[in-house]
């Protein structure tokens, strides 16, 4: 008899969104090469890192070439330093933290995915349209998804209201990805509210965060009754531009409890079996970013990248083409000019403009008709990109 395997990963989608994306570009490329691509799809950071994190990185690894400075294995959980450095910035918000509480990691997209482990065969509730990895982890698990529909009409802010009042493991991202709305305060007590009421657990991505404009909140622990219905993921890599330094944390409050059995333990104990913890460089430098100073630099960042998403919607607000995001998140998430599908309108973008963004519906099937800009490029880029579609749009 031969190894059995995990069947679910059979009803994954099997061609990915930004795989998809690379053939078609490459294909044009091929054809032109004398052609510029501007790519305004992909959300990966561009400026470098600040003056900040480079100073403590390199610090960092001085220490590691000396032997009473040297580090081998640490806590899983993270460094005293780094737990600090992350409650602190979390008190600035008004938050307090128990240090038992934060976990740190490598990034926010591999706590999404683990932290299915510490749950059971429960029904998940997901927003559509929806970053993949909440989607798939949860298809590999092979539990039973129920989609919560982000519209237009519901400004991409879907809520409690909407669904069936039962049990469900609930993905709130907010600012979201794609769409970049963000949930205001009475939005997520509602949330709050209905998890409790259901014995549901929230997993709230706060990634985006950092963007936020105005009176919302950075973290659900700002929102009385959420430390017993929710688990908070975020990272760096948006706010500190590491996506390829790779941190990110976990909060679990001590109080909350399923089925009679804390969570927090558990999680420490899933960290401990299956995570040797984030390099001491790299935590290094997390704390120096957000240290007073440091995270002063990656504020003028963020500012950089939002006056790229201000050019942008300026741009769509004059052709009176809707769209969400661009004020407290680096995301555009426009509706597709002529009644285009997603693809039609990428497809234009790429052959006439040689523009690459990212159609809605990789997404989910709400984001059909949508697309996804990002802000993250260079602002010569960026501006070449807004002439192009000025004269187009």
């Amino acid at each position: 008899m031969s190894i059995k395997v995990n069947e679910n990963y059979q009803n994954l989608e099997q061609n990915y969104l930004f795989k998809t994306i690379a053939q078609k570009v490459n294909a044009y490329t091929e054809l032109h090469p004398d052609k510029k691509i501007i790519r305004l799809g992909i959300g990966d950071v561009t400026l470098p890192l600040t003056n900040k994190v480079i100073e403590a990185l390199h610090a960092a690894v001085d220490e590691m070439g000396h032997q009473e400075t040297f580090k081998g294995y640490g806590n899983e959980q993270g460094y005293d330093f780094a737990i600090d450095a992350v409650m602190k910035h979390y008190q600035s918000y008004g938050v307090t933290l128990n240090k038992k509480e934060v976990f740190i990691s490598d990034g926010a997209k591999s706590d999404c995915g683990n932290i299915t482990d510490i749950f059971g065969d429960n029904e998940i509730l997901i927003p559509d349209p929806v970053y993949p990895v909440y989607l798939d982890s949860n298809i590999m698990c092979g539990r039973k998804i129920n989609f919560i529909q982000a519209s237009q009409e519901n400004n991409f802010l879907p809520m409690p209201n909407e669904v069936e009042k039962k049990s469900y493991i609930i993905y709130i991202c907010s600012p979201n990805n794609p769409t970049g709305a963000v949930y205001s305060k009475d939005q997520l007590k509602q949330w709050v509210d209905f998890a409790n009421e259901t014995e549901s657990v929230i997993i709230f991505d706060s990634a985006y965060e950092a963007y936020i404009h105005g009176d919302y909140p950075h973290s659900i622990f700002e929102i009385e009754g959420s430390r017993t219905c929710a688990i908070e993921i975020c990272s760096l890599s948006k706010t500190a531009g590491f996506t390829g330094t790779r941190m990110g944390w976990t909060i679990v409050p001590i109080e909350l409890v399923c089925s009679g059995t804390a969570l927090n333990p558990m999680w420490n104990r899933r960290q401990s079996t299956k995570f040797n913890g984030t390099a001491y460089i790299i935590q290094k430098a997390g704390e120096a970013a957000l240290s007073p100073d440091g995270f002063k630099e990656c504020k003028e960042h963020i500012a950089y990248y939002m006056e790229n998403a201000k050019l942008l919607s300026d741009l769509l607000n004059k052709k009176g083409i809707w769209h969400t995001g661009g004020i407290s998140s680096p995301y555009i998430w426009l509706k597709c000019p002529n009644n285009m599908s997603s693809w039609e309108f990428f497809d234009y973008l790429l052959n006439e403009l040689q523009i690459v963004g990212t159609p809605g519906c990789g997404f989910g099937q709400q984001g059909e008709g949508y697309f996804r800009l990002t802000a993250f490029g260079s602002r010569e880029s960026t501006l070449e990109a807004i002439e192009r579609l000025e004269k187009a749009l």
